[in-house]
């Protein structure tokens, strides 16, 4: 993989408590924070309604670094948001590693703009999550047919470190164990 973008999409208190697998994500969410801080991956992170819907989860702003930028958001697609949509265009890439909540809402929405924008988008669907799990798996469904590759959070991790020889793969082996 190219240079990257991990966007993790309203992954706050209450709508990680709503979903059917809140304890995989939150793992899974927690593991690609880690990884994308020790591979110096940017991290871009929305919260909707964070002030009814509470903030990012503990374990994934205690492990992103300052170069983190979170935003705020009302729109279910992230891209309306000018100046998120602005701070992507600054970063200079077309490839995006994506998770979140609810996955046949925002993270859909967010990732079909991406794709018409002419983003590469990768899925990382078991940091994804739903209230209702027959809802996720529709999405993940439409999200495959617009274009969107849907990988594991293991598989995403050893695509971006391409070899057992690359200087961070102890430390992000150590991840997943």
């Amino acid at each position: 993989m190219d240079k990257n973008i991990l966007l993790m999409i309203d992954i706050q208190e209450k709508l990680v408590n709503a979903v059917f697998n809140n304890e995989c994500l939150t793992k899974k969410a927690e593991i690609l924070s880690k990884a994308s801080k020790i591979l110096n991956i940017p991290v871009v992170i929305t919260e909707q309604y964070p002030k009814g819907l509470g903030k990012t989860i503990s374990e994934i702003s205690n492990n992103i670094d300052l170069n983190s930028k979170i935003f705020e958001k009302s729109c279910f697609n992230a891209l309306n948001e000018q100046d998120l949509y602005e701070y992507f265009k600054s970063l200079n890439t077309k490839n995006i590693i994506l998770c979140g909540i609810e996955t046949h809402i925002c993270v859909y929405q967010t990732a079909k703009a991406l794709i018409e924008c002419g983003y590469s988008v990768t899925i990382v669907k078991d940091a994804c999550g739903s209230r209702k799990e027959d809802e996720f798996l529709s999405a993940l469904d439409n999200l495959r047919d617009i274009g969107c590759e849907i990988k594991t959070t293991e598989m995403v991790l050893f695509e971006l470190l391409q070899s057992a020889k690359h200087p961070y793969f102890k430390e992000i082996q150590a991840l997943i164990k």
